[in-house]
């Protein structure tokens, strides 16, 4: 029975959502917008990226009458920086916030996108992990309707006490309090919901880790995840301070068994379909709207995860499958002759705001420094970046020695070549890979006298879009 019932949610909403040409009521001239956004949700842990076991339905039926970018990617890859960038359009650098910072102002954060929607007449709402520290008033300017909460260890767990007094999963209260905003929305004035699932994010503090609602307590039951490649040799070559790291740390307590692995990613892949499920349920709420033709669904993720690769775990580091993002954008107003396209150009999380506010018709503040990606939903010819500029700093500073904690890092990512330097290091260290022959990162080229040149211009290249990203980063006084 509960099998028959996951399979009647996972249907209903791609059943609805194929409504699009029922009649709509009078609707704004500018496009609602949702913005849907995960938490460690890997790139290919979805079905419309070629991951074949994993159920996520509603998102998939986004992707095929949308547009799925397979080249996402976040600049900073942890919750609080990349938040914030997302939230700004700016890099760490430029906008200065991660944990152990003071909060984000109120001035800030009126260029955010949902402060700046707001303004321009826009009903604001926000659903889940906000992950950012605000001034008090700040989600006053940003939002008409604020419902924040989190999972992320014990004492913000998955099952809390919903509005109604019952217990539920957090990501089916996240589902209700976003349908609540939607009901509560007039047709006539365009809205912008932000929903930020805390799943697939583990309770880092609990020993099962991926606490899924147990709803979906047997599905994947049948069948075995294929184990990430990796190989001892692979770890054993990387230098004392990663092998010493949070990343492996963390690794311990997910992955270092068949086992476990398979219990942990079978916990996170239900996470994922019970997200998929509120999703199918927003989708049905705005199709009952009948504003589904005037409705742009965004869906992507904060940044990714290692599950293995590498004899690690965890986000922070430079490699693919930390910051690559999952990246599907759904606008019913594209000539269906555009829809279900795969779109290669480089989209970065500064750009997410400005195409949101390039969708709605509204001037991106000077202050944003990521870049609408409009022109390549519209097939417009415009001259498209090749390479990003990456950069982590934050690293605990209650922890004073390498071990269990967090290096930092820069690099340069291009179309073939990775340069990563973890600049605070003695002796320094740098990587550089081919990803054309080298998708998995194993070979480190640095110092290999043929690669010489090209190491040369990455480093050039890395210092000048540094400079662009913003002020030189300064350590503050807790760091």
């Amino acid at each position: 029975m509960k099998k028959l019932l996951i399979t009647c949610q996972l249907i209903l909403a791609t059943q609805l959502f194929d409504c699009e040409g029922i009649a709509q009521e009078a609707v704004s001239a500018r496009p609602n917008l949702v913005i849907l956004m995960t938490d460690n949700q890997r790139w290919d842990a979805m079905g419309c990226y070629g991951n074949s076991i994993i159920k996520t339905p509603h998102i998939d039926r986004l992707a095929a009458k949308g547009f799925k970018f397979t080249n996402a990617f976040c600049t900073t890859s942890i919750c609080a920086a990349t938040r914030a960038s997302i939230f700004t359009g700016q890099y760490r650098r430029t906008h200065g916030y991660s944990f152990e910072e003071p909060p984000m102002t109120i001035a800030a954060m009126r260029q955010s996108y949902p402060a700046v929607l707001k303004t321009a007449g826009y009903r604001t709402g926000f659903v889940g992990k906000i992950g950012v520290r605000l001034e008090p008033g700040v989600t006053d300017e940003m939002f008409d309707f604020f419902r924040s909460s989190k999972a992320s260890d014990t004492k913000h767990p998955y099952y809390q006490t919903a509005p109604d007094g019952t217990t539920k999963h957090l990501t089916r209260i996240n589902g209700d309090l976003a349908v609540e905003f939607l009901q509560s929305t007039k047709v006539a004035q365009p809205f912008c919901l932000s929903v930020s699932f805390s799943a697939p994010h583990p309770e880092d503090d609990n020993e099962q880790q991926y606490v899924y609602d147990r709803e979906f307590e047997h599905l994947y039951d049948d069948v075995t995840i294929p184990l990430t490649l990796f190989e001892p040799r692979h770890f054993q070559e990387l230098p004392e301070f990663l092998r010493v790291s949070m990343n492996r740390q963390r690794w311990f307590r997910r992955f270092d068994t068949p086992e476990k692995y398979q219990k942990m990613m079978k916990g996170m892949y239900r996470l994922v379909t019970g997200v998929d499920v509120q999703v199918g349920r927003i989708v049905a709420e705005i199709e009952k709207l009948g504003a589904a033709n005037n409705t742009v669904v965004v869906f992507t993720s904060d940044n990714g995860l290692l599950v293995g690769e590498h004899g690690l775990t965890g986000i922070w580091l430079m490699y693919e499958p930390s910051i690559r993002l999952p990246l599907v954008i759904y606008d019913p107003r594209q000539s269906p002759h555009r829809k279900g396209r795969a779109v290669s150009e480089l989209a970065l999380n500064v750009d997410f705001g400005p195409t949101l506010l390039d969708l709605a018709g509204v001037e991106i503040p000077s202050s944003t420094q990521g870049r609408s990606l409009v022109p390549l939903l519209t097939g417009e010819t415009v001259d498209w970046p090749k390479d990003f500029f990456y950069e982590h700093f934050y690293r605990p500073s209650h922890l004073k020695t390498n071990e269990n904690n967090i290096p930092r890092s820069e690099g340069l990512r291009t179309e073939r070549w990775k340069y990563v330097h973890y600049f605070g290091e003695e002796p320094k260290y740098e990587q550089l890979f081919d990803l054309a022959s080298d998708p998995r990162e194993i070979n480190n080229l640095v110092a290999d006298p043929r690669h010489g040149e090209i190491l040369a211009a990455m480093r050039q290249r890395t210092q000048v879009l540094r400079e662009r990203a913003g002020p030189p980063w300064k350590p503050s006084d807790k760091e």
